[in-house]
């Protein structure tokens, strides 16, 4: 059996950035994600979300791939969503979404930067946010 570990900080927002996620509905759709990957044996050690985009820290293992957690959590969620009228009209996520991969030594400090989410976006829209990030990490677009 091989022994795999790979930290990715996820993030995707939600279709056309509409801020949908309200604080009646976070707490919810938070524990549900977690739930729902707990079942798919996805591993999420922390996950946070603001009103038009969610961030996740977590460890694939040596059979999963990005792409296919993402489609799960992502998938299943909105389909949640809409099932439980948790939005006025369709709930949606962005096709896109931004994976990177994250050292053991940076775990902590990424989990402090998706728990301090509120905090951040009083300063830096997601837009912002989204511009910066793609050009730390050398994405072009």
């Amino acid at each position: 059996m091989p022994f795999v570990k790979i930290w990715v900080h996820l993030i995707f927002s939600t279709k056309n950035r509409k801020k949908l996620i309200t604080p009646e509905i976070k707490p919810e759709l938070l524990n549900h994600i977690r739930e729902n990957a707990d079942s798919k044996k996805i591993y999420v050690d922390f996950i946070n979300c603001v009103s038009d985009h969610m961030h996740m820290l977590i460890s694939l293992k040596g059979e999963q791939s990005i792409s296919k957690v993402a489609q799960l959590i992502k998938g299943e969620s909105s389909r949640w969503i809409n099932k439980n009228s948790l939005t006025p009209g369709n709930f949606e996520w962005q096709e896109e979404y931004i994976a990177i991969s994250v050292s053991e030594s940076n775990v902590p400090k990424v989990r402090d930067y998706i728990k301090n989410q509120e905090a951040h976006h009083k300063k830096k829209t997601f837009a912002e946010e989204y511009k910066e990030l793609m050009e730390k990490v050398g994405f072009k677009k």
